[in-house]
């Protein structure tokens, strides 16, 4: 019966305790993460649909088709933003 007690003291000791704070990857995200993920979602959205509707003479006519790659791109930094949204 005394090895039975001490090996579930042992157990006990051996398992790591878990606190109620939230730790650095349970911790929510900051208050201006989601304004901005959405933000610049939404911003390559338009960048894309100003191309389009300007008939390539907006936003930066000097990039031609690129702008299209721009607006994607700054889309894409929003949708990776989505994978560490908690």
């Amino acid at each position: 019966m005394a090895r039975t007690k001490s090996k579930t003291k042992l157990e006990r000791s051996a398992r790591p305790e878990r606190s109620s704070a939230a730790t650095g990857e349970d911790a929510p995200n900051p208050v201006w993460f989601k304004p901005v993920m959405f933000g610049f979602m939404l911003l390559g959205l338009i960048w894309i649909i100003v191309f389009y509707v300007s008939q390539n003479q907006y936003p930066i006519p000097a990039l031609g088709a690129w702008n299209i790659l721009v607006g994607f791109g700054i889309a894409f930094i929003g949708f990776l933003m989505t994978t560490r949204w908690r």
